[in-house]
């Protein structure tokens, strides 16, 4: 069987196709601070030395989560501009039951951080709750609910 990466051009050599993965999640963030605190109380482990650098990235299991501040983003693209009228990512945290997004939820809320929406029985069979992190990106909690 051949690879279906590779091709032969009618009588040509052989062409590689690229096979890109995914490898990060950028996230562009106002308050490097603000917004580490938010993910280490999410359970991230972010050392209290990143609070002050311009990018900070961690690993999540083979995928890296980066937050880069606007500045650093504008220094190699001047034109950027945050997104207007609505968010294009969101990030979701698995929690252990529903009773762990509850208690997530309460727990953030009670930080100071964003609640989105509370905790609710989703028709799709979890227990789901939408924060919003400093700089407004949806963070979802959820946990299959009991069959």
């Amino acid at each position: 069987m051949s690879d279906p990466s590779k091709t032969r051009a009618s009588g040509g050599p052989t062409v590689v196709r690229m096979k890109p993965r995914p490898a990060v999640v950028e996230l562009v963030v106002s308050d490097m601070a603000a917004t580490l605190a938010f993910y280490r109380r999410l359970g991230l482990d972010v050392p209290a030395e990143a609070d002050g650098e311009p990018h900070v990235d961690v690993d999540l299991g083979g995928i890296r989560l980066a937050f880069d501040t606007a500045d650093t983003v504008r220094s190699f693209d001047p034109d950027w501009t945050p997104p207007s009228g609505g968010h294009r990512v969101a990030l979701a945290f698995a929690c252990a039951d529903p009773t762990e997004v509850d208690e997530a939820w309460t727990e953030m809320v009670g930080a100071g951080h964003e609640g989105h929406l509370e905790p609710w029985d989703a028709f799709w069979g979890m227990r789901y709750a939408v924060l919003r992190d400093p700089d407004g990106t949806p963070v979802d909690l959820f946990a299959p609910l009991p069959s």
